[in-house]
């Protein structure tokens, strides 16, 4: 799709106008079901609600990041989300393409960009319902900054990261680059995506994107 330009050799977008077209389709998901849905446990109020901070909390420093491996499996110990990856791609509108809803278990990493671990934001989408059932990331907007996401990688290591941020943010009006691009240059990053607010049955589509920021700041053997 024209507005989409990468870094030869990288498999990075760029601008903030490209980083919109990749994930301007992410709740769009449910635009096939029928099903009615009420919202999620933490609806936005706004354009951008988010958890902050706790006072006094302390955030571990961030880790060295590491060589580039594909990710396996993904834990959020806090959600008891123990989730399959799989690399995804983009569909034909350029948004990244999700799991399918059979698979609604399942977390998708967008195989275009960075590896969890390395440098820079890896991007996972999962969906937070079907039509009769809550899927993998439906409690993601009840995240604390403090929390960990593990994330095995083939290259036998798990990479632990630090929840530091989480917002449900209107997808109407929203700095894109800013929600999805990597915070602090040089740091390996990590956000986890899926479809927040209310669920407008006229359009059919969630009204916001839940977004959860994490950096790296451990490693393990798996």
């Amino acid at each position: 799709m024209s507005g989409i330009r990468r870094v030869s050799g990288s498999g990075r977008l760029l601008t903030g106008f490209a980083w919109a077209v990749l994930l301007a389709g992410l709740c769009l998901w449910g635009s096939d079901i029928t099903g009615l849905r009420g919202g999620l446990s933490a609806p936005a109020t706004g354009d951008v609600a988010a958890v902050g901070r706790p006072l006094g909390i302390e955030l571990p420093a961030a880790h060295a990041p590491l060589a580039p491996a594909r990710p396996e499996r993904v834990d959020v110990p806090a959600l008891k989300v123990r989730a399959p990856v799989t690399a995804r791609g983009l569909d034909a509108d350029g948004a990244i393409d999700p799991p399918p809803f059979a698979d609604s278990g399942t977390v998708g990493w967008y195989g275009g960009g960075t590896r969890p671990g390395a440098p820079g934001a890896a991007l996972f989408v999962g969906h937070v319902d079907t039509e009769t059932e809550r899927a993998v990331f439906y409690d993601l907007s009840t995240l604390r900054p403090g929390e960990k996401v593990e994330v095995a990688r083939a290259d036998g290591r798990t990479a632990e990261f630090t929840v530091e941020d989480v917002q449900v943010v209107d997808r109407e009006r929203f700095d894109a680059k800013q929600a999805y691009g990597p915070h602090e240059d040089g740091r390996a990053e990590l956000r986890l995506i899926t479809c927040g607010g209310t669920f407008d049955k006229n359009a059919r589509t969630y009204t916001a994107n839940v977004i959860v920021s994490a950096y790296l700041t451990g490693v393990s053997d798996s």
